[in-house]
This record gives C-alpha cells, sequence and structure tokens, in this order.
C-alpha cells in the first residue's frame, strides 16, 4: 500500500520483473475499496503472469466504502466533486517514478461505479491510454470521447443496478439514468477516425452463460470497440471469487484485449 500526500492511498501488485512494465488501473466498484477488489477480481495474479503491474487506487469517503466521481454517480465523491482525474494522473505518475513502470503504456479498467471512471477516464486522456475495459458501468454521455481509445465492455443483460438498456435500475443506490450500453459504446466509436466494420458473434461460457459479441473492428482487424452482453448475468465481475461468480472469465478476455494493444 501506498500513501498519497492528502490522505489517499493505492495498493500495487507487482509482476516479478517490474522495471518497465505495462501499468492496469483497476477501480474498485462504489461502496468498495482496492482490497476488496482485489480480493473478488482476482485479476492481479494473471495480470502480473503476462508481465503487467496492477495499481488498485482508493476512492474516497469517510469510510472503506469508496467512491468514484464518475460524473453522474456516485455519493460522496460525486456530491463531494472530487477532481478523480487528477488523483488518477496523481497515481499513475507516482507508480511510474516509484515502480519503474513504463508511463506510456497504461490500461484501464473497473467494475461499475469504477467502470464509469475509467471510461471518463480513458475518454478524457485518449491519447494516454492504450485501452480500457468496462465491467457493469456505463460513462456519464456529458465527458465526450476525446480521440481513438480501443474500448471494451463487458454486461450483463439483466443488470439492475446498471441496466444493459439504460436508465435507473432498479437494485441501485443512486436513482441516475444511466446511459446505455449501446450508447456508451457508439461514444468511443465516435473517437476513431474513418470506417469500421461491424462483426457478430456468440457462444457460451463453460457454466453455460450465453456470451453474445458485437465488434467494431480496424481494417487490420484488430477490434476498436468490442460489446460483449452476457445473457441473463446480472451485476457482476464475471468469473470473479476465484470463478464462483457466473459467466466467462473476465480477467483472461480483458488481459487478451489489452494484449492486443500493446
Amino acid at each position: 500500500t501506498v500513501e498519497l500526500e492528502g490522505g489517499r492511498w493505492y495498493r500495487i501488485d507487482l509482476p516479478p520483473e517490474p522495471d518497465g512494465a505495462p501499468a492496469i488501473l483497476a477501480l474498485h466498484g462504489g461502496g468498495g475499496n482496492p482490497d476488496q477488489f482485489a480480493r473478488n477480481s482476482g485479476l492481479s495474479a494473471p495480470a502480473n503472469a503476462r508481465g503487467y503491474a496492477v495499481i488498485y487506487p482508493a476512492g474516497s469517503g469517510r469510510t472503506r466504502l469508496l467512491t468514484w466521481n464518475a460524473g453522474y454517480c456516485c455519493a460522496f465523491a460525486q456530491a463531494s466533486g472530487v477532481d478523480d482525474m487528477a488523483f488518477l494522473d496523481t497515481v499513475l505518475a507516482d507508480a511510474a517514478d516509484r515502480f519503474g513502470l513504463d508511463a506510456k503504456r497504461v490500461y484501464v479498467t473497473g467494475m461499475s461505479n469504477g467502470s464509469m471512471m475509467a471510461e471518463r477516464y480513458a475518454a478524457g486522456r485518449a491519447g494516454q491510454i492504450k485501452a480500457v475495459a468496462g465491467v457493469a458501468g456505463t460513462k456519464d454521455p456529458s465527458f465526450p470521447v476525446t480521440g481513438s481509445v480501443p474500448y471494451l465492455h463487458v454486461h450483463g443483460t439483466a443488470d439492475r443496478m446498471v441496466p444493459f438498456t439504460g436508465g435507473k435500475g432498479e437494485k441501485s443506490f443512486v436513482q441516475v439514468p444511466f446511459a446505455s450500453v449501446a450508447e456508451d459504446a457508439a461514444a468511443f466509436r465516435q473517437g476513431w477516425r474513418g470506417p469500421l466494420t461491424e462483426v457478430h458473434g456468440q457462444g457460451a461460457a463453460p457454466d453455460g452463460t450465453k456470451v453474445v459479441l458485437r465488434d467494431w473492428r480496424l481494417p487490420d482487424g484488430r477490434p476498436a470497440v468490442r460489446v460483449v452482453a452476457l445473457e441473463g448475468l446480472d451485476h457482476a465481475w464475471p468469473g470473479g471469487r476465484a470463478g464462483r461468480v457466473p459467466g466467462p472469465d473476465v480477467n483472461a478476455m480483458i488481459l487478451d484485449f489489452f494484449d492486443a494493444n500493446p
């Protein structure tokens, strides 16, 4: 754990060779914290094995129930107008300086409110982010995508916190009309110049969860924008808690996407 000036902090899990390693910012959900997200997602072990450092910054709040100011959500951070864009800039600069990470190879992911913040950060720092992967949380549409950033979004079609089709979630702690996944993906497509080819596919996770894929691909075949819809899945990090959460292994999905955008 690294304590920063002002009382905020981050957790970092390093690969065997941290010098020059790429970094993944991994943002916890609303009401979570870095240790909780590291434990529940299980992201660090597979990411470290592939050579990534994983940085888990802490949101803000009066307890360990922390949130991010992602614009239209959430709680303390949003109500207090916390500048989390600047905070994430500080975290990345500190980690690169302290641990020798490659400041030019930065990826960002997150869950729920953390996904909203990850996508906001990628939208505003498009020239500095190699790729973004959001899970179960869509970006506030008032923040434009400022450039071309590879985008992966994974979302359950039965999400009752942040509905797949947008609007207010019946189980949400905040009564905010969230952006739909389709609107979210369209915003990131607009950051790309030139035509993208749309490709559809589907399959099933080992537990039987139906997986529906929509890609918008570049001329070389790489997906610029990818949406993975998980039929019948609620608000979750798929395959999390050591495989006890239904759905495919989202960690492998995210790391494969990041590997394809070095």
